[in-house]
């Protein structure tokens, strides 16, 4: 399927966001960990990300409560949802019975042999059920002893929130240090918080070390809020559109969340895109999107901390004409697809030409002998669409280019459902034109 794209007559959006998907897929791990109902877990996420760690978790009550049923080891299909792979790695290490989880084709070509040798180390029983280092798995879940363990700090978050959600029910807790650079911090902080609202004992006692005491869960009523890696597209549109006097908002978001894409607020106002949160009552603020003043001619930013706004803020700029140098995106290698491949792949399909620095630096020097101000670079070919890659993230970063090129054209689009099954939807109440070809 492909969808066609084009510029609203007149823009005009106060979107509901979906619930965070970090918070949710944590929510119900948590949740589960402390031998609670789903119940007691609201506002989650409709994505197939959350779905998919629903199912499985709603597989393992059905076990804890019933007994095994069956003589083969129950599946546990995660499909395109690495959170719910690493998550559920470390749960079925710790959970009676035994269990295989597997994935799509791409998820089992993405490596989860730094999980499962920390998982190891720790007790665990797992066994590769096919190439080494990757899925699918079979896990025989035991008691584990936990203890000290260390880890290099730039692997995925994931990994080190997977450990950290575990380590309360581990005979000795878990002391977790980590070498070197720590990307993608503001996560585990996520995972850390949510924790101690579930009773856990889990803090920083040193710049590189964790520390969890064996400390069971309570179970606890959880709220998920709106997702802030949403709201990014959003700020994006806000920068691209030329409309006078443009009234917008979003609701759902809470300016002080745990979530580090709340960093969206600070980034897109040095793009002049301002956001005011208007407290409606406490569970739905209303956060209110201003365009004010000149946008810079260059852009430094370091995504370390926040990968996952990367797709955004590049295309953003590229289609402003805002040269930029974007580091940290060590971790986009080894997301659902390969992130830095796929950007400079696609965005020479609208004649944007990035620079590429080993595995972590992106630049765009801007087009060469261009007026300040004009965007003639943005040539598409005839018959470009914009390809996807099982990626919802560059669906959605590339949607907005249709308020710049007038159109464009977006295949595969239904990836969206990992993470914002509704962003068509909310683009077309927006004013934009969304036609399946």
């Amino acid at each position: 399927m492909k969808y066609c794209i084009k510029t609203p007559q007149k823009l005009s959006f106060d979107v509901r966001l979906p619930a965070s998907k970090s918070i949710s897929n944590r929510a119900l791990m948590l949740n589960a960990l402390s031998g609670a109902p789903m119940g007691l877990v609201s506002n989650i996420s409709d994505c197939d990300d959350t779905n998919v760690m629903m199912s499985a978790l709603f597989l393992l009550d059905t076990e804890r409560r019933e007994g095994a049923a069956c003589m083969m080891p129950p599946v546990v299909n995660v499909k395109a949802a690495g959170t719910a792979m690493r998550f559920l790695t470390a749960l079925l290490s710790v959970s009676p019975g035994t269990h295989t989880i597997t994935g799509t084709e791409r998820m089992c070509h993405r490596p989860i042999g730094i999980l499962v040798e920390a998982l190891r180390t720790l007790g665990a029983q797992i066994e590769y059920l096919g190439e080494e280092g990757f899925p699918p798995l079979s896990i025989k879940g035991t008691r584990l002893g936990g203890g000290e363990l260390e880890l290099k700090g730039d692997v995925s978050s994931q990994y080190i929130s997977a450990l950290l959600m575990i380590a309360p029910l581990l005979d000795n807790g878990l002391t977790l240090k980590l070498k070197g650079e720590i990307v993608s911090r503001p996560y585990i902080d996520m995972t850390l918080a949510m924790m101690c609202e579930h009773g856990a004992k889990a803090r920083w006692t040193a710049k590189n070390t964790l520390r969890v005491e064996p400390k069971a869960y309570v179970p606890t009523p959880y709220s998920v809020e709106a997702d802030w890696s949403a709201a990014s597209y959003w700020y994006e549109i806000m920068l691209l559109q030329d409309q006078r006097n443009l009234a917008t908002s979003l609701r759902g978001l809470f300016p002080k969340s745990i979530q580090g894409d709340s960093a969206v607020q600070e980034i897109f106002r040095k793009l002049s895109v301002f956001s005011a949160t208007l407290a409606m009552d406490e569970m739905t603020p209303k956060t209110v999107l201003i365009r004010n003043g000149r946008v810079p001619k260059h852009l430094e930013l370091d995504f370390t901390k926040t990968p996952d706004l990367a797709q955004t803020l590049v295309v953003a700029c590229a289609l402003k004409g805002i040269t930029f140098r974007c580091s940290g995106l060590q971790s986009l290698r080894i997301k659902e697809t390969d992130r830095i491949a796929a950007l400079q792949k696609e965005l020479a399909k609208i004649g944007v030409r990035v620079t590429i620095e080993g595995d972590s630096v992106m630049s765009w020097a801007g087009p060469k002998n261009q007026p300040e101000g004009e965007i003639a670079y943005l040539k598409p070919l005839p018959d470009t669409a914009i390809d996807t890659y099982d990626d919802h993230r560059m669906a959605m970063a590339f949607a907005p280019a249709a308020l710049v090129l007038g159109s464009i054209v977006i295949n595969d689009p239904e990836v969206v459902s990992k993470s914002y099954p509704n962003f068509w939807e909310d683009l077309k109440e927006a004013g934009f034109e969304v036609s399946p070809l």
